[in-house]
């Protein structure tokens, strides 16, 4: 039976929505766990939001005569992209140049070297709030930039950078993990509540 109450939109989390860490940081399991101390926030990201592009690509097999008679995925892609605002942040410089090309702080002076070094691939995680205040947790275990947008300076809208990720497959094959809690509930591990 339909439900108006599981209709949903979502909002950031309160203080930033995404957030980054090295490969290899331990994963959340859950969309209320704090995160540990490796993960930083991007800040702000543009009223556009967060979009995640999830599709298989596949290939049709006919048989002669014209039917239909299987469809054989060839390749899927997930993609998330999303325009990271806080153009002051050293976190989103380094998300968007790279650890190793950007130096500094604001109160010294910053230094960002662009070039052709591949970024590598991180963990992230995407906190948003749904109706009534439930949680939910996208959890990427290896995202890779894999496309930066055109970066406008103007003085009508914010310096952004339009970030593609592409959400690669762990050791299970899975490319990201979405976790939905009510708000006040325990934490949820893989081998039970805790």
């Amino acid at each position: 039976m339909a439900d108006t109450n599981n209709v949903s939109t979502a909002k950031p989390k309160v203080g930033g929505a995404i957030y980054s860490a090295p490969a290899g940081t331990t994963l959340p399991t859950d969309a209320v766990s704090e995160l540990s101390a490796e993960f930083k926030s991007l800040g702000y990201v543009s009223d556009d939001g967060l979009t995640n592009k999830n599709t298989p690509s596949s290939d049709k097999i006919a048989a002669w005569g014209g039917d239909t008679v299987a469809v054989v995925q060839k390749e899927k892609t997930d993609e998330f992209t999303y325009t990271l605002i806080e153009a002051l942040n050293i976190d989103v410089l380094k998300e968007v140049y790279g650890e190793g090309n950007v130096t500094g702080t604001l109160d010294t002076g910053i230094k960002i070297k662009a070039n052709a070094t591949e970024l590598p691939a991180h963990v992230l995680v995407v906190d948003m709030i749904l109706k009534q205040g439930n949680l939910k947790r996208i959890v990427i275990p290896a995202g890779q930039v894999s496309e930066l947008g055109e970066v406008k300076y103007g003085d009508e809208d914010a310096v952004g950078y339009e970030t593609t990720l592409t959400a690669l497959p762990d050791a299970e094959g899975n490319s990201h993990y979405e976790y939905i809690n009510k708000p006040g509930t325990a934490a949820h591990t893989e081998t039970g509540a805790e």
